[in-house]
């Protein structure tokens, strides 16, 4: 089987960052379609129809047309963008995160082979890493696991490149310790993480603890990677500052709430 592409990179930058990859003569990567920031003279770039992985060429087209099929049940394209280096020098293709955060870098040898992801954290890897889907066995992820219920699969020896936003935490989990997180500040799992959905105990807590009705519970061993600000948290919270329409804009002036209730606002 061929090796994965063997890529150098360089993270630029605090809370809007983004990464270098420098690539060989021959060496490409794979990316979301949308996410890239600038390539140098001499880069290639080619939409494929699945990620390219040897896993879907030795599949032939219903390998590809399975693994493309297993992207769309993640909300993701079916179709990825390969960065190629076809000049005879070194040359650098750029990939930005999509909101303020970090981006993680994790080399899949190091972590067996396999990591688990949220399904919008994935920003680019070397060709080569398989991008699939991990279904998880328990009914109860499946049916409740709202952000986290159908997450990525990425599996390979080389580089991927992971997007959290806000603040990342890496935690290692020892054999058997529980940590409970809120479904969407998951960034990653390492295969060894066990992981399930529960369901917030007590009606009070649901219904007035604004924390929502599940969690995802990771059991160790195992290295996790959380995020503090995901994706629906900051959608949710510039919806909810965003002004309606006929309302008032002065958020700081005293009259502002009051009038809105004299005119009728609110």
């Amino acid at each position: 089987m061929a090796a994965m592409h063997e890529v150098d990179y360089e993270v630029v930058g605090d809370d809007l960052q983004f990464v270098k990859i420098e690539l060989d003569p021959q060496e490409a990567v794979v990316a979301e379609a949308g996410g890239m920031m600038y390539m140098e003279d001499g880069i290639a770039m080619e939409t494929i129809f699945g990620d390219g992985s040897q896993q879907s060429k030795q599949g032939g087209i219903m390998g590809a047309l399975l693994g493309a099929g297993k992207r769309l049940l993640t909300g993701e394209s079916l179709f990825m963008t390969v960065f190629a280096n076809q000049s005879p020098g070194k040359r650098k293709v750029a990939f930005a995160a999509p909101y303020p955060g970090k981006i993680v870098p994790l080399h899949l040898s190091e972590l067996g082979g396999e990591v688990i992801c949220q399904k919008d954290s994935f920003l680019a890897a070397a060709k080569g890493v398989a991008i699939g889907i991990a279904f998880q066995r328990r009914l109860g992820v499946g049916l409740f696991g709202g952000e986290g219920f159908i997450m990525q699969r990425l599996t390979g020896d080389g580089w991927a490149f992971l997007h959290a936003g806000g603040t990342i935490e890496q935690r290692d989990l020892a054999p058997g310790e529980v940590l409970r997180v809120d479904t969407g500040c998951i960034v990653g799992l390492a295969k060894t993480v066990d992981y399930n959905i529960e369901m917030v105990k007590g009606v009070k807590s649901w219904i007035f603890g604004g924390e929502g009705l599940f969690f995802a519970t990771l059991r160790g061993p195992g290295r996790v990677w959380l995020q503090s600000l995901p994706l629906s948290r900051l959608a949710g919270r510039i919806y909810a500052a965003a002004p309606q329409t006929g309302g008032r804009k002065e958020e700081g002036s005293i009259l502002g709430g009051l009038g809105n209730l004299l005119d009728g606002s609110e």
